[in-house]
């Protein structure tokens, strides 16, 4: 990319304009700037034989555009940025990206979403991307890596120091739901015998201190965790006071290959800032901020959207027409065969739906009403499985609980629907039908609501993929088999 003048320091200075106007101008500029480029080669063809003394005019509109631009860029924070770029088409995308200054390239890709990020990628060559990433912390070249190519992975290890190295390489050791994952290296920690006085020191050596840093870790001569010291009673304290005196045990202690919801949830639970991180032996090897755990909880609630409406991954929505196809085939065709299936129990009873027409009207609602129960019951016993608070050895218990709740709603409900139709059609079979009808498909619902999700579990499987679409299945299935069933059975 070209090193572009870097913004002043009062550009910087000043307030940052929110995202989405930054948006619009910044949209309508290169807009603007695009046109002119685009009269600018026009002209260049035509005079290409003739007189083409208005070039240097047209060449600086489309400079000083082009400087505006990158000025707006330039005070913009790196995740505004990365918003732009995730709203622009593919072609404008990468105009603004060639645009930004190439010391900020690696902070940006950090921000953008993965389908975005391998856009910009691509269009880097092994030279740019070797210095993008070498300007990270290991913990976030461990985070690009899966997007790397290979041989720019080889020359950043090669680049970094041995340190980093291997701090490189025990980032990419964990799975991207541990807490290793989230973990990064830069804590700070003091020895327990020292005075308060000799911290503060310890800490002005610092040109600052790492984000997040709300604590100093307290650990002996073989970095094994002793406690923690809070930087409010640091400041406040006696600075003759042994550090010993005033650390405290730390809330939690989150282990390094430890699911990376533990993290999430005590944070959630203790109010937590940053957090300790250590090996089997309680070692230090690094800490959890709470940045990250709020992205990677931002992260997995995302994935839990997409799969819930039949999303295979993230998607850009500027991607190709094939790649959106591939990331949505796979729920559409299964959705197409549960569909199929409620059409032929519908078929089966062909012969009942036109002796009594009301049945056409009504069997969209019990199966309707049953998908809604059983999404309603997915969605808690997902969001209680996320928080730790439900297990295996729970099912029997909920399924007990989601039995009841539906037989209740199923008797109001349905009874209500049965009244309806008694009123409708003047057949007080029919209204019970309905009553009974409801109630079995919502006790279906319920049923399903508790032992899919579970089933996942036990398989190893993301409770969240996908299970909406099943239960919807079940429940249109079953919905029209047990009304239709139901009516053949005492209206015929």
């Amino acid at each position: 990319m070209p090193d572009h003048i870097e913004a002043s320091a009062a550009e910087r200075a000043q307030p940052r304009e929110r995202v989405e106007d930054a948006l619009a101008e910044i949209t309508a500029l290169l807009r603007r700037l695009r046109l002119v480029e685009g009269l600018l080669k026009e002209q260049q063809a035509e005079a290409r034989d003739g007189d083409s003394a208005s070039e240097p005019a047209e060449s600086l509109v489309t400079q000083q555009n082009r400087a505006e631009l990158i000025r707006k860029l330039d005070r913009l924070h790196a995740a505004d940025i990365a918003y732009l770029l995730e709203a622009l088409p593919l072609d404008e995308r990468l105009y603004i990206w060639n645009l930004v200054r190439a010391s900020r390239d690696g902070e940006i890709l950090l921000e953008v979403s993965e389908p975005v990020r391998e856009s910009l990628i691509s269009s880097m060559d092994t030279e740019e991307l070797v210095a993008a990433t070498e300007a990270l912390e290991a913990d976030e070249i461990a985070e690009l890596a899966p997007d790397l190519p290979q041989e720019v992975m080889d020359d950043v290890f090669r680049s970094l120091p041995i340190e980093e190295r291997e701090q490189l390489r025990a980032a990419m050791s964990f799975e991207d739901d541990m807490v290793g994952a989230l973990m990064d290296f830069e804590d700070v920690h003091v020895r327990p015998d020292v005075t308060l006085e000799v911290v503060l020191r310890y800490l002005r050596r610092f040109d600052e201190l790492p984000t997040q840093t709300d604590q100093v870790f307290v650990v002996d001569r073989d970095e094994k965790l002793l406690g923690v010291l809070p930087l409010n009673r640091l400041i406040v304290t006696d600075p003759d006071t042994l550090v010993e005196k005033l650390m405290q045990p730390p809330a939690v202690k989150l282990l390094q290959h430890e699911k990376a919801d533990v993290a999430a949830s005590a944070f959630e639970r203790y109010g937590l800032i940053s957090a300790p991180v250590v090996d089997t032996n309680d070692c230090l090897v690094g800490r959890v901020t709470v940045d990250e755990v709020l992205d990677f909880v931002r992260q997995r609630g995302e994935e839990e959207r997409l799969a819930q409406g039949g999303l295979r991954e993230e998607e850009d929505v500027f991607a190709s027409v094939w790649k959106s196809f591939q990331n949505r085939w796979a729920w559409l065709a299964i959705n197409l065969v549960t569909a199929f299936i409620a059409s032929r129990v519908i078929g089966v009873f062909e012969n009942s739906i036109q002796k009594l027409v009301a049945l056409a009207a009504l069997m969209p609602i019990v199966a309707g009403i049953g998908g809604n129960s059983g999404n309603q019951t997915i969605t808690m016993i997902v969001r209680a499985v996320a928080l730790n608070q439900v297990t295996r050895e729970h099912a029997r218990k909920l399924i007990e609980k989601e039995l009841t709740v539906a037989l209740v709603n199923g008797l109001i409900w349905g009874g209500v629907m049965g009244f309806i139709a008694m009123l409708l059609y003047r057949q007080i079979s029919l209204g019970l039908v309905m009553v009974l009808a409801m109630t079995l498909n919502l006790l279906l619902a319920a049923l399903m609501g508790v032992l899919i999700p579970m089933t996942m579990i036990k398989l190893g499987r993301d409770p969240a993929v996908g299970s909406s679409v099943m239960i919807t299945a079940v429940t249109d299935s079953g919905g029209f088999f047990i009304f239709l069933g139901l009516a053949t059975l005492f209206l015929m």
